[in-house]
């Protein structure tokens, strides 16, 4: 992937803190209409993020080598995304998260048969978003909220009924930035 300054680097104060290694894989789904992404809404029972919008992914274990091992295990578990249908691209910089955790998002093709199963214990549902949306600059939000006394901005990206916020949305600007390679507005968590 193209070495670019990403937009955002985390969520704001989370930057200097994020210290345990955990990986998403950033799924793009190679359908006959075009290119999707790919994303999960967790659960309402789980203990942190439940229901919200995400890539598949998480916490690296000692065995994983590579941050794609982790993103890719992960994926694995919690969709039913074999291996052997996905071709890693290369990796995003890394994401800190407010709840201390370092993301490397690895960027991925996905073949259009892979045949998908959500692990109902992590994932409510899963649904894509055409890659053409997220890369017009007119979908993409920069919003703010108070959050523990202090002004947060963060970025969202709404549709069709989901609302695609926090390091989700901040992965999906570093990847526009990427691909696209125009400057977008900076100053997350500032």
């Amino acid at each position: 992937m193209p070495d670019r300054t990403p937009v955002t680097s985390g969520d704001g104060y989370a930057r200097a803190v994020a210290s345990r290694p955990a990986s998403v894989l950033v799924p793009i789904m190679d359908r006959p209409d075009g290119l999707t992404i790919l994303f999960t809404r967790r659960t309402e029972f789980l203990k942190s993020h439940a229901g919200q919008i995400s890539f598949p992914g998480g916490r690296a274990e000692a065995f994983d080598q590579l941050p794609s091992d982790t993103a890719l295990r992960e994926s694995e578990e919690e969709i039913g995304l074999r291996r052997d249908q996905v071709e890693v691209l290369g990796c995003l910089p890394d994401y800190g998260t407010i709840s201390g955790y370092r993301v490397t998002p690895v960027v991925a093709l996905v073949q259009a048969k892979a045949d998908l199963h959500p692990d109902s214990s992590e994932v409510a549902g899963i649904f894509e978003v055409p890659l053409a949306y997220l890369l017009d600059p007119t979908n993409h939000q920069r919003n703010t909220m108070i959050h523990g006394g202090s002004e947060r901005h963060y970025y969202a990206f709404p549709f069709e009924g989901h609302y695609i916020w926090g390091a989700t949305a901040g992965m999906l600007m570093n990847l526009y930035q990427h691909l696209i390679g125009e400057n977008a507005p900076s100053g997350m968590g500032v």
